[in-house]
């Protein structure tokens, strides 16, 4: 088994297209044309982790945070970024990150957080736009079935929690060969008119090259017509952070001890208490402090995130309680995700979960 096919794998799963604009997600050492000896999954690709992967004799580390965020012009071990990816080219280890896209999809990072805190009807906080389009294509009748399959092949129809989606009616065509022309229907230089059905479908921006491309293959005209409409539609499945809801609603200090009992939390951060049962609760993994008045807009009850600065807390207004549990705290599970989504694919090959402790930050209680 190859490199590639666990990648292709998490990416069917979490796409590189839906990771932040700032982010380096996808294969950062070795190559996916390797062949894979085994797999370590871990939050951070430290030297320790790399050094644990080559004992275990796994040729790929998966870590939910890139090592790399940005280019670098030398790698002469000083910082333990260079340590980590020298010991990785000598050894041939491949480095694999899958950051913030596997934060915004749903059944990710959060919905993970989610579960862990026994949340329902939960919701993505900041649902994503502008990442759909509408393909509206027009196709003779008898063969309508057979490119309407295709697209939903190649990935289109979509919706949430539906399939197959389309929308069809049925018209007119009409259009005139040139001499050079070789139709399908008809004869050059004479204008034909034909039953058609027009199709209209909703995709991923990431797939358009592959659905158009299914399109044309399955399409019996020599030259398909179709348009490629932007949406400016939330993709309630594709965004930042989550909210939902407690199966009954909760004493704030109740609240503050199911965190630290689910999350392991030697302390909680968290801005004055309000004196009311909470219900409501937004979460985000990592950092997440640009979500406090998204989840104050939803209503939520606490914000449970990490790294959120001084003055950030303050945003919370006395609307809701902003809890912050620590970044690697919050995001310690995104472990057994990743194990998770390999071992289903791959139930016989060697995954391992990472032994290694990669949180820097450690706790002093005066």
């Amino acid at each position: 088994m190859t490199i590639r096919q666990i990648t292709q794998t998490l990416e069917s799963f979490a796409p590189l297209a839906y990771q932040e604009s700032y982010d380096n997600a996808g294969l950062l050492t070795g190559s996916t044309n390797w062949e894979c000896t085994g797999v370590v999954c871990t939050l951070d690709a430290t030297l320790a982790v790399l050094q644990e992967a080559k004992a275990a004799n796994a040729n790929l580390v998966v870590a939910h945070h890139p090592i790399l965020f940005k280019g670098i012009t030398k790698i002469t071990g000083k910082n333990y970024v260079e340590e980590a990816l020298i010991y990785a080219i000598k050894n041939d280890i491949a480095i694999y990150a899958i950051h913030t896209n596997l934060d915004n999809v749903w059944g990710g990072v959060n919905s993970v957080i989610a579960q862990k805190m026994g949340l329902i009807d939960c919701q993505i906080l900041q649902p994503k736009k502008s990442i759909l389009t509408k393909l509206v294509t027009f196709v003779p009748t008898p063969q309508f079935s057979q490119v309407l399959e295709a697209l939903f092949a190649a990935g289109a129809g979509n919706i949430g929690e539906y399939s197959e989606t389309s929308f069809s009616s049925g018209g007119i065509g009409s259009f005139r060969g040139s001499e050079r022309s070789n139709p399908t229907i008809g004869t050059p230089g004479v204008r034909e008119q034909v039953e058609e059905t027009r199709i209209e479908v909703i995709l991923p921006n990431y797939l358009e090259h592959q659905v158009v491309t299914a399109l044309k293959e399955a399409h019996p005209y020599e030259e398909v017509a179709y348009d490629l409409i932007p949406l400016n539609n939330l993709n309630q499945q594709v965004g930042s952070g989550m909210i939902g809801q407690l199966q009954s609603p909760m004493e704030e200090n109740n609240f503050l001890s199911l965190l630290s009992s689910q999350f392991g939390l030697k302390l909680v951060k968290h801005t004055p208490l309000l004196g009311k049962k909470v219900q409501k609760i937004a979460i985000c993994g990592g950092a997440g402090s640009f979500l406090i008045k998204d989840a104050i807009a939803a209503g939520a009850d606490f914000f449970v995130s990490a790294d959120i600065k001084y003055h950030e807390f303050f945003d919370a207004n006395n609307q809701l309680v902003v809890a912050d549990i620590g970044h690697w705290e919050s995001e310690q599970y995104t472990i057994e995700l990743l194990f998770s989504l390999i071992t289903s694919k791959f139930p016989n090959f060697a995954v391992l979960k990472t032994t290694v402790q990669t949180n820097p930050v450690r706790y002093f209680l005066g």
